[in-house]
């Protein structure tokens, strides 16, 4: 996306673009980090949340409806897993939040550790966790505050990397280096879902739902821990807080954040919606429904989404590429309309066949490492430095809540009371909300 002056800036001022321009160009040459150093850490650090992320999202489907909620029915138990499931999502914000006043307070790397010390813990305590046979409504009550848990950590996970990132790239590889950190999204499904078809082919029932379904958990905890330290090796050392420092990359308070800057919270969560509303419509939403209304098993529908993923890896990389040729905003708009004629599609491809299904998903994951891929750069491209790091965190966070949050949860329960069609209805108006915000950015752009 194209950066967006702010208003009503004094003559003798210098607007925030401007100041940007001068600080990018006062910093491109730094000797101290190379862009690619920091790639490393942001690739680091996101394949880590995102495994940790689709453990969660694939044993919702799998695991909790039978584990936790076995007095449903199963399309209810997976329902009511979809709204823990969602917990996450609402808690990050105010995560983020949180821990921007202790960064504030105590530093980064403190900050950093506290909530990854918090991501491990509620992992491992799901993976702990007796099921409802063992203490019934309290086993869903502790399951409920773990994912919350779970959502305020994320949040406060957050370092800054991304932003440094964009910052420090070449001009004419922005697009490039945006979709570096985007490749954690299909690496980390592709990775927990092959553990979970290993496990689920190699165990029998009784002894995968007893404990099976544990060692994920225990793999994403000790994931955590290394990527801790991966990540602390970056963000505490005095060259890389000299340069965060120097590109103010710095908490600000939320409250003045959105009064000076709330038009672009508002355009970076909408901006991506059509990406992040496939995110799941792709991933948990097709494996809840074939599993629930199709002859494919559990193992068959994992496979084929891991063939997905292994597609969405060089879709991703393209992105890059294709932004850095044709431009980020054109990137968005050109593939929220290939995601609208896609959607109409979702009836045909869901409720068809084996083949049908099986295509669904593997166009779907192209569609989304393409749009994916430039996500993160309509989260960091429109705010003033000063408010850069706030900003991009908190729109990053409500970009998820509007257009993930709740997906698998509205697209299963509408789709099974009313028909597919409801699910293209709902991916049509993440498309058609991509396109409006990013007409909306082009008019204040030429305002400005």
């Amino acid at each position: 996306m194209s950066t967006i002056t702010m208003p009503a800036a004094a003559p003798h001022e210098p607007s925030s673009t401007q100041m940007e321009r001068d600080l990018q160009d006062r910093h491109d040459d730094h000797d101290g980090v190379a862009p690619g150093e920091i790639a490393i850490g942001v690739v680091i650090g996101r394949t880590s949340e995102y495994f940790d992320f689709f453990v969660y999202a694939i044993a919702s489907v799998l695991v909790f409806p039978v584990v936790f909620f076995p007095f449903e029915a199963r399309l209810e138990g997976t329902l009511w897993a979809f709204v823990v499931f969602s917990f996450a999502f609402i808690a990050r914000p105010f995560g983020t939040i949180g821990f921007m006043a202790l960064q504030k307070r105590f530093g980064r790397g403190t900050k950093l550790t506290v909530a990854l010390f918090l991501l491990g813990i509620s992992t491992a305590g799901m993976a702990f966790l007796p099921g409802y046979t063992s203490l019934g409504f309290t086993s869903i009550v502790l399951l409920s505050i773990f994912r919350f848990v779970q959502g305020i950590a994320l949040g406060g996970a957050w370092d800054g990397l991304p932003s440094l990132l964009a910052l420090n790239a070449p001009k004419e590889k922005r697009g490039w280096y945006a979709m570096l950190g985007q490749l954690g999204a299909p690496i980390g499904f592709l990775i927990a879902a092959a553990l979970f078809v290993f496990l689920h082919s190699n165990l029998g029932p009784k002894d995968f739902y007893d404990w099976g379904w544990r060692y994920p958990f225990y793999v994403a905890f000790a994931i955590n821990v290394v990527a801790l330290f991966a990540r602390l090796r970056l963000v505490v050392t005095e060259e890389y807080t000299k340069l965060l420092e120097e590109r103010e990359l710095e908490p600000t308070k939320a409250g003045e954040m959105f009064r000076t800057q709330g038009y672009n919270v508002f355009i970076g969560a909408f901006a991506a919606l059509a990406s992040y509303a496939l995110f799941h419509l792709i991933t948990v939403f097709p494996l809840s429904w074939i599993t629930l209304y199709s002859d494919q098993t559990v193992n068959e529908v994992l496979s084929i989404q891991i063939v997905g993923a292994l597609l969405a890896i060089p879709s991703v990389i393209a992105s890059g590429m294709i932004a850095d040729r044709f431009g980020r905003r054109n990137t968005l708009g050109a593939l929220a309309v290939a995601i609208a004629i896609f959607s109409f599609f979702t009836p045909m491809g869901l409720g068809g066949g084996r083949i049908a299904q099986d295509a669904f998903i593997l166009v779907g994951f192209v569609l989304l490492g393409l749009s994916y891929g430039q996500a993160a750069g309509a989260v960091t491209a429109n705010f003033a430095a000063q408010y850069r790091y706030t900003g991009a965190a908190l729109t990053s966070d409500l970009a998820w809540l509007v257009g993930a949050a709740f997906a698998p949860l509205v697209a299963l329960g509408l789709s099974a009371h009313f028909g597919l069609v409801f699910t293209t209805v709902y991916l049509l108006s993440g498309a058609l909300a991509t396109l409006a915000v990013l007409a909306l950015n082009r008019r204040l752009e030429i305002r400005d």
